[in-house]
C-alpha cells in the first residue's frame, strides 16, 4: 500500500505529465483523484487543488485543532493512507 506522500507524488507526476488530468484536476479535483486511484472521496470532503507558478508558493498548514478522544481512538491501532492524505476516516 502507498503512503499518503507517495499518493500525493503520482497525483502531481500525472498533472505534470497529462494536461488533460492536471486541467479536470484543477477544475474537479475530487472527480480527478477519484476517477484516477479508483476510490469514492466522501460527499463532505473538500479538495483543493492549487497550482503554483514563477511567482507564487503555496504553503499548507495542518489543522489547528488538537486530537479529540474519538479521533485517538480512530488511529490507536494505525492509520490508513486515506487519513493520512484526506484526514478522514473512511
Amino acid at each position: 500500500m502507498q503512503s499518503a506522500d507517495e499518493l500525493r507524488q503520482d497525483i502531481q507526476k500525472k498533472a505534470a505529465a497529462d494536461p488533460e488530468f492536471r486541467a479536470r484536476l484543477l477544475a474537479d479535483p475530487k472527480g480527478a483523484i477519484e476517477a484516477a486511484l479508483g476510490v469514492t472521496i466522501p460527499a463532505g470532503l473538500s479538495v483543493k487543488v492549487h497550482e503554483e507558478d514563477t511567482l507564487s508558493a503555496h504553503l499548507v498548514l495542518p489543522p489547528t485543532s488538537k486530537l479529540d478522544s474519538a479521533d485517538l481512538e480512530a488511529v490507536s491501532g494505525g492509520t490508513s493512507v486515506w487519513y493520512e492524505l484526506f484526514g478522514v476516516n473512511w
